[in-house]
């Protein structure tokens, strides 16, 4: 956990949703509706650790706890920065870490993560809450994804991993390396466990989970792709194989798509339980929690004769309804552990202050014009719908075109803030950008904003639409600007709710641009971020954008 993560972490409030676990002692999916991507659970005692793919976004591996896997906390991140660190100074969403496993073995915490373009990594700790190792590069090489160590019994320790066509040319394999124990680097040169080529109706095999069970080793692995696969199953008397396997998990009757890609965990009580995610569109994947035994032949049935339950009794009841923080005061400028950039931080992203309220600085950027690109962008996962977000927004940055606001991230993105004119007045404007456009147009015509504050909202819809609202001053209520936008994902990651503030600066290729940029000139605060559930009518509002 990074030293800014526990300072935020007693100013952070509950999320969205957060009393939707029955006090009953029953629980509904997801149990996590927002984008926790590849999540991976573990059990000590009776705390439960989680963590998730982070890709491009900085913190990364992100840390929640729970007392029975129904309800969670955010804690911090195991990973300040994605290295190698100057590679991720812009965005690049689609990169970065990807599925992570976390253990807990001699004493310490470990994640093992695969980057696609530079290989297997990983990072321990003595306390989930750290201090956490510098990132260790374990197994170089291109495409090696989704890595999951075992400490056998006897002393031996292994790692296994799947392949990522888009960089290696392979994929559908799981292999596995004898490792050494203190976790730093395979001992060979790799074994194939898996070959789902040679399986009739599997493809896309990945995110593989290795475990021990008496007699059995155990991978869990899903396949058939995000959207409409499956989780499979595979179980050996050796732990380099030979392999049988079974499909354990699937959609079948009901409506959860392609449920697979998670970890198996038990209780301190000895019951099985299952966490995966499902693909819920520009929400990301979303967690679900399911129900798991042991059939006759030995083995795993998950859910309901293996296809997901809506919900059920609380896997250790009497814990109280609790959510990931959203919500954020900022205190003395500080943000909680919810908020991440879209790449490694740089110095002077934040004016620290012993108010109330996030001070954004308005760095120059030659793409102001295109939030996705930018990387002083700090967002958080939008949960599921349907939802109210609100903040207010002062500008105090005086350079012409400076700007700040309230922001969709997702492959399009759109916005609703206040931009600063080359007359030095400044205007409430509202832009949007689809999937293939370079730059952002204007989704409403701008209005005087004379103050330069604003309340910026915005509603979301169950499945994804949104409806930016904004008052400037002394005005009323927030009225609805422009039409609907449909949110929709970027790359492997939901869309976010995200605050930013830019000003222009030439390309670096431009005609007579400075060979160093110019100097920021002020910032934008934020204060009282707040997400909501939102139960009312929606606005009226025009057609798509």
């Amino acid at each position: 956990m990074t030293e800014r993560d526990s300072r935020a972490l007693p100013a952070a409030r509950a999320g969205a949703g957060e009393l939707t676990t029955s006090l009953t002692g029953s629980y509904t999916n997801p149990v996590l509706p927002a984008d926790w991507s590849d999540p991976d659970v573990i059990r000590v005692g009776e705390d439960f650790y989680l963590t998730a793919s982070s890709f491009g976004r900085a913190p990364g591996l992100p840390l929640l706890h729970s007392r029975d896997l129904v309800n969670w906390r955010l804690l911090g991140h195991a990973l300040e920065r994605i290295e190698p660190a100057e590679e991720f100074a812009r965005p690049r969403p689609d990169c970065g870490v990807w599925a992570p496993a976390l253990r807990h073995h001699d004493g310490r915490f470990w994640i093992f993560w695969g980057d696609p373009d530079h290989g297997i990594q990983q990072v321990n700790a003595p306390a989930v809450t750290g201090p956490w190792t510098r990132p260790h590069l374990v197994k170089a090489g291109r495409g090696l994804i989704d890595p999951c160590p075992l400490w056998d019994d006897d002393g031996q320790a292994y790692l296994v991993h799947g392949w990522a066509r888009s960089r290696s040319g392979v994929k559908n394999r799981l292999t596995c390396h004898r490792m050494s124990p203190d976790g730093l680097r395979p001992l060979d040169e790799g074994r194939l466990l898996v070959d789902g080529d040679r399986l009739p109706g599997w493809f896309t095999l990945e995110g593989p989970k290795l475990y021990r069970r008496g007699d059995w080793y155990w991978l869990f692995a899903p396949a058939g792709s995000v959207e409409t696969g499956w989780q499979g199953a595979f179980r050996s008397r050796h732990v380099l194989g030979p392999y049988e396997e079974r499909i354990v998990l699937a959609q079948g009757a009901t409506r959860v798509n392609g449920p697979h890609q998670g970890a198996w965990v038990d209780t301190a009580d000895g019951a099985d339980w299952f966490l995966h995610f499902q693909q819920r569109a520009p929400f990301g994947r979303v967690v679900h929690l399911q129900p798991m035994r042991w059939d006759q032949e030995g083995w795993p049935v998950i859910g309901d004769a293996g296809e997901p339950v809506a919900g059920g009794p609380l896997p250790v009841p009497g814990e109280p309804p609790r959510r990931p923080a959203t919500d954020d005061d900022f205190p003395r400028g500080a943000f909680g552990p919810q908020w991440s950039w879209q790449a490694n931080p740089a110095p002077g992203r934040t004016e620290p202050h012993e108010g109330a309220g996030l001070r954004l600085v308005a760095h120059p950027d030659p793409h102001a014009d295109d939030p996705r690109r930018l990387p002083g962008v700090l967002g958080q996962r939008l949960p599921v719908g349907p939802l109210t977000v609100e903040v207010e927004l002062t500008l105090r940055a005086t350079a012409p075109g400076a700007r700040a606001g309230l922001l969709v991230l997702g492959d399009a993105c759109a916005w609703i803030g206040l931009e600063r004119g080359a007359d030095g007045a400044v205007a409430l404007v509202h832009r949007f950008a689809e999937p293939v456009a370079e730059v952002e147009r204007d989704a409403a015509h701008p209005r005087p904003a004379p103050t330069a504050t604003a309340r910026l909202a915005l509603t979301v819809t169950d499945d994804g639409r949104c409806t930016f609202r904004a008052a400037t001053g002394a005005e009323g209520e927030p009225a609805a600007s422009g039409p609907e936008f449909a949110a929709r994902p970027r790359m492997w990651v939901g869309a976010q709710l995200a605050l930013f503030a830019v000003a222009p600066a030439p390309a670096a290729d431009a005609p007579h641009a400075p060979e160093t940029p110019p100097e920021p000139s002020g910032h934008a605060e934020f204060r009282a971020f707040r997400v909501l559930p939102h139960r009312t009518t929606p606005v009226p509002t025009e057609e798509h954008l």
